[in-house]
């Protein structure tokens, strides 16, 4: 290893100007877990010392055990180079009014002792409960009233991130899962970045810490303690195992090895060379080693060709990690620690609820738009067996049209609307069996059948697309759906 000494890079996230590498106090959480809280000035003086070192952005969140509060503990500590401070807020699906989410920004500045959180991230746990743009859109008001600094949202898939920003929420982020195991964010996430100008931060870079020399070789743990490790695990099984994930690890030592580097910094390396990426997150245990030496020498040398040719070889004997990214959050299967999300929430409640229609036997569901007691009919209605979802728009409250402009923003808004529908009436996505759709202008057909691909892809069902003159409020689409279930 070369004993020059470097400094972590730095780039512009709004009007923020940040570390490339920022320090994750996820672990306070796991240290905490047994009901021992680390003394805040103690944990103060483990974050100076990253400081010191140039590691001056940290990324923590409102479950992260004290993390938050020891953060506030450095703030107040004052000095001519103030540390950055980022959070985020991850309330259970309800309702987002405007003092859920002023309460829910208040906490985080009250933890953190401040008049201004400097990046505020936003994560909702299923889409089909659309209180998330509510919710984003206080956010957006408080940023604007200088509660935040900056705002960013975490775990967000393509296309949601498409129907916030067409929606005009102003992200500058967004925080997901990106390493050389878990390849999902270099696709379609990284191509709306590109368009957008939203960068991204790459949390389990490291993979846990399995991306290290430490687990060169190794046979596979048995048993595992850490719940970061435990998370982790379960992406390496899912890209194809152990013996795979040594390929991809024997080409890094080999790289590392190249560049006097550590397999760590190359596996960072790797992560911060895609240019929709403005920072990958480091997980600091406070009390333990630093390691800030060894982070900062990924900012000292690039993967040349024959480099990325090695890594590719070693990706190609992979398997994709399913889906997009923050799937793992929203669908089976549950890539975190626990293999569901029984470590975040106790349930995700149904946006709506089931009623009796007016045939015995069969049930409805009413959304509460004022246009089904004007034009007298149901969000869906379930006859027996079979599940009829009216024809839907991208409408938000009673009659907000959400991304204007945006075909396939406006189309998956509706899906998820109909997908709650359906799940009300104990149905899910693989038992549709038509949908039909009617758009304005032909020249969206690529962008709307793309949105109604990521949902029904696999599924298949029957479908109709046709252009027709116009429809009501002037929305690009509307779709309709029908589901059967087993007899």
């Amino acid at each position: 290893m070369t004993d020059t000494v470097h400094r972590p890079a730095r780039t512009r996230l709004g009007g923020l100007n940040i570390a490339r590498t920022l320090v994750g106090l996820w672990q306070v959480a796991d240290i905490e877990k047994d009901g021992a809280v680390i003394d805040p000035d103690t944990g103060a003086d483990h974050l100076a010392a990253y400081v010191r070192a140039g590691f001056d952005t940290f990324d923590m969140a409102d479950h992260y055990g004290s993390a938050e509060i020891i953060a506030g503990r450095l703030l107040s500590r004052g000095g001519a180079a103030r540390p950055l401070a980022f959070t985020k807020w991850c309330p259970p699906p309800g309702p987002m009014t405007a003092d859920v989410v002023r309460a829910g920004v208040q906490d985080r500045l009250g933890r953190l002792g401040v008049n201004r959180v400097d990046l505020l991230q936003f994560h909702w746990w299923s889409f089909q409960h659309p209180a998330w743009l509510d919710a984003l859109h206080e956010l957006s008001a408080l940023r604007d009233a200088g509660l935040i600094g900056e705002l960013g949202v975490t775990n967000f898939d393509a296309a949601h991130l498409r129907v916030a920003l067409a929606d005009g929420i102003p992200l500058v982020s967004n925080q997901v899962s990106f390493s050389m195991v878990d390849r999902r964010a270099a696709g379609a996430l990284s191509d709306l970045c590109h368009e957008t100008g939203v960068r991204l931060f790459a949390y389990g870079t490291l993979c846990g810490g399995f991306l290290s020399e430490k687990w060169l070789g190794a046979p596979d743990p048995a048993q595992i303690d850490d719940m970061s490790k435990r998370k982790y695990r379960r992406f390496i099984e899912t890209a194809g195992g152990w013996d795979v994930f040594q390929g991809i690890l024997r080409a890094a030592d080999r790289i590392a090895r190249k560049h006097g580097v550590s397999v760590s910094n190359v596996a960072s390396r790797w992560v911060l060379g895609h240019g929709s990426v403005a920072a990958t997150i480091i997980g600091a245990r406070l009390g333990e080693n630093c390691h800030s030496d060894d982070n900062a020498r990924l900012f000292s040398f690039d993967l040349d060709s024959e480099d990325q040719a090695l890594l590719n070889t070693a990706f190609a004997r992979s398997h994709p990690v399913p889906g997009d990214c923050g799937d793992e959050y929203r669908q089976p299967p549950f890539l975190t620690a626990t293999g569901d999300l029984s470590d975040h929430l106790d349930a995700i409640p149904l946006v709506h609820g089931a009623q009796p229609s007016v045939r015995p036997g069969d049930t409805c569901v009413l959304s509460g738009s004022q246009w089904e007691d004007i034009a007298g009919y149901a969000r869906a209605q379930r006859v027996g067996n079979r599940i009829l979802v009216s024809g839907t728009t991208a409408t938000a409250g009673a009659d907000r049209m959400v991304a204007p402009g945006d075909a396939g923003a406006q189309t998956t808004y509706a899906l998820d609307k109909i997908l709650a529908a359906l799940q009300a009436l104990g149905s899910r996505p693989g038992q549709v069996v038509r949908t039909r759709i009617y758009i304005t202008d032909e020249v969206d057909v690529m962008a709307i059948s793309r949105a109604h691909g990521r949902v029904f892809g696999q599924i298949k069902p029957a479908n109709t697309l046709v252009v027709v003159a116009g429809l009501i409020g002037g929305y690009k689409v509307e779709i309709e759906a029908e589901a059967v279930l087993p007899d």
